[in-house]
C-alpha cells in the first residue's frame, strides 16, 4: 500500500509530539472485515498479532511475516481484551463465558477467574500482566447488556470493578469500588502507577469519560491520584504505555498521546472509532491499532514499555 490513507495522519498539539514519529511514516491498513475489533496482543516469538472481533465471536491472527490475516479461534466466547503474560502465553477476557482465561503452550485453555465469592463476573473487558505475574483485569457489564457482544444477563456481583488475580495462589481480589464502567488499564513503566479508563458515560448521562491515575502501594492496594485525562472525542477504551511513560490511548477520532504530566501531545487520526492499541514488531516501535472494522499500524520512534 502506498501513499496516505484518507482520514489518517499526525496532529501535533504540543511540540514534544514531533519527536514521537518519523515525518515520512504513514498509517497502514493491514486488514478489514470485522464488526468491532478489540484486544490486540503481540507475540514476538512468532511475529504475529492476535486480536478479537467480538460480535463475530472470533479471534484473528495477523502474520507479520506474510502480511496475511486468518482466523485464530472461532468461536471465541466473544473474546474482548487480550495480552501476553511473562511466559509468552495468551491471556483473554471472554464476554460470553464471563471469565478470564490463559491459553497454554499445548493449546489448552485454563480458567484464571470466573467468579468472586461464588458469584459470576460481569464480562471481563481488558487485561494486563504485572512483572510479578499477577493478572489485572476490568469487569464492566458491556457483555451482558445485550446479545450483540455476548449473552444478555444479570449482574450477580452488583457492581463493576477492577480485579487482581494471582496465578501462584489462585486468589482473585477486588481492587476498586468506585468505577462506573472500568475499561482499559495499563501500568506505568516502573509499575508505581496504574492507569484505568472509565467509560461510564456510555450508559450514564453525565458519567465519566476519563482515565484515572492510581498509585500502586507497597501493601498491594491502590491509592487514588485523581483524574489523569478527560477524553475530548468519544471515549478512552484500551491503551498502552511507552518506555518514557507516555500513554497511547484509543479515542473516537483515532489515537491520543499523553505525556506523563497529563498534557495531550497529539493525535494519530484514524477514519474509524479506535478501540485499542498494542506495541509490537522486533523493536516494539510499531503501534498496532484496532478500529471498528479494521486493523491499522504505524511505525513510531516510541517503544512499548512491555509486550502485550
Amino acid at each position: 500500500m502506498f501513499g496516505e490513507i484518507e482520514g489518517t495522519g499526525f496532529e501535533v498539539l504540543d511540540p514534544r509530539f514531533e519527536s514521537c514519529f518519523v515525518g515520512h511514516a504513514r498509517v497502514e491498513r493491514l486488514w478489514t472485515g470485522g464488526r468491532w475489533l478489540e484486544g490486540p496482543a503481540w507475540f514476538a516469538a512468532g511475529r504475529y498479532l492476535v486480536f478479537s472481533d467480538i460480535p463475530n465471536n472470533r479471534m484473528m491472527r495477523y502474520d507479520d511475516t506474510s502480511g496475511q490475516t486468518s482466523v485464530f479461534r472461532s468461536p471465541s466466547n466473544n473474546s474482548n481484551g487480550n495480552t501476553v503474560d511473562n511466559q509468552g502465553r495468551l491471556i483473554t477476557c471472554e464476554h460470553l463465558a464471563r471469565r478470564v482465561t490463559r491459553t497454554d503452550f499445548d493449546g489448552g485453555i485454563s480458567v484464571l477467574a470466573d467468579r468472586i465469592a461464588g458469584k459470576r463476573l460481569n464480562s471481563p473487558n481488558d487485561v494486563t500482566v504485572k512483572s510479578d505475574g499477577t493478572v489485572w483485569f476490568t469487569d464492566p457489564s458491556y457483555g451482558i447488556l445485550h446479545d450483540y457482544e455476548g449473552d444478555y444477563g444479570e449482574e450477580e456481583i452488583g457492581g463493576c470493578h477492577v480485579y487482581r488475580h494471582d496465578p501462584a495462589t489462585g486468589a482473585t481480589d477486588q481492587m476498586t469500588s468506585d468505577f462506573v464502567k472500568p475499561n482499559g488499564l495499563a501500568f506505568s513503566p516502573d509499575e508505581t502507577v496504574l492507569y484505568i479508563a472509565d467509560t461510564g458515560a456510555s450508559h450514564l448521562s453525565g458519567g465519566p469519560r476519563h482515565i484515572r491515575k492510581l498509585a500502586v502501594c507497597d501493601t498491594g492496594k491502590l491509592s487514588d491520584l485523581g483524574i489523569f485525562a478527560e477524553c475530548t472525542a468519544g471515549f478512552f477504551d484500551g491503551f498502552r504505555v511507552d518506555r518514557k511513560g507516555r500513554i497511547w490511548t484509543s479515542a473516537g477520532d483515532g489515537v491520543h498521546c499523553y505525556d506523563p504530566d497529563g498534557t495531550l501531545l497529539g493525535k494519530i487520526h484514524i477514519p474509524e472509532i479506535v478501540s485499542n492499541v498494542a506495541f509490537g514488531s522486533e523493536k516494539r516501535n510499531r503501534l498496532f491499532i484496532t478500529a471498528t472494522t479494521s486493523l491499522y499500524a504505524v511505525y513510531l520512534t516510541a517503544n512499548g514499555s512491555r509486550l502485550g
